[in-house]
């Protein structure tokens, strides 16, 4: 029986694998955390290889790679960060690539609460607190601010705003009960509560960029699990999870 495309693709990868494989380390934004963690079994199964990931947001992640961390490489939640490794030769030039488009989700834990109404919640500010990721450290964060102040409700609702230190940081609060209302990232696939898909028209494309660090560039484990990133077998993985594949 003819093999499927991705598996063809799978073998071609990791034929020239060796049986031990190698490890590699690598830095991931919270919003991608739980999808990584399946990325690695598939692609575990696959090479042999190992991958160990270290969560966070992308500003803590980028300020540890700049301070020395022992990472392979980067999965960030934004472009910027990425960009500025390469350009300080922290990063492999030419490796960073956009792995997937992000898409920021309003979300309660109030069970059974419909989308007008969660809308109507946020606009008429029918809520104690508003949990959203630190602006400054996390891109979906800067996401919820953009679009907050494209409804022309961020002045409006500045006290009533928490910060989370990372997107994860900013869902536990709203499921904890500490906040009523949270801008997450869709990728968190909360199971119940109301959410909003927020359009992208109320913020910019939030684009994630994986680049390959100076630390991980003679890595094999590295190298080849940024390869399968862009393989049809991880897009789809991806598209499971609510992010854009281009």
């Amino acid at each position: 029986m003819r093999a499927p495309p991705a598996a063809w693709l799978l073998a071609l990868l990791f034929a020239a694998v060796p049986a031990a494989g190698a490890e590699a380390l690598i830095a991931v934004a919270a919003n991608f955390l739980q999808p990584a963690r399946a990325l690695v079994t598939d692609f575990t199964k696959a090479s042999g290889h190992h991958i160990e990931l270290s969560g966070g947001s992308t500003g803590k992640l980028y300020a540890q790679v700049l301070n020395g961390a022992p990472y392979d490489a980067l999965l960030a939640a934004d472009q910027r960060r990425a960009a500025a490794l390469e350009a300080a030769g922290i990063a492999v030039p030419g490796s960073r690539f956009i792995y997937a488009r992000g898409r920021l989700l309003l979300w309660s834990a109030e069970p059974a609460l419909r989308e007008a109404e969660l809308i109507e919640r946020l606009r008429a500010g029918r809520f104690r607190k508003l949990a959203i990721a630190n602006p400054e450290l996390a891109p979906y964060g800067a996401a919820a601010r953009e679009a907050l102040r494209r409804l022309g409700l961020w002045e409006q609702l500045a006290t009533r705003i928490v910060r989370g230190e990372n997107v994860a940081q900013a869902y536990a609060m709203a499921a904890s009960g500490a906040a009523e209302l949270a801008f997450i990232a869709a990728s968190l696939q909360p199971r119940s509560g109301g959410a909003w898909l927020v359009p992208e028209t109320l913020h910019e494309p939030i684009h994630q960029d994986a680049v390959l660090l100076r630390h991980g560039a003679g890595n094999p484990a590295a190298r080849a699990f940024l390869d399968w990133l862009r393989s049809p077998a991880a897009r789809q993985r991806l598209q499971a999870y609510g992010y854009a594949v281009d």
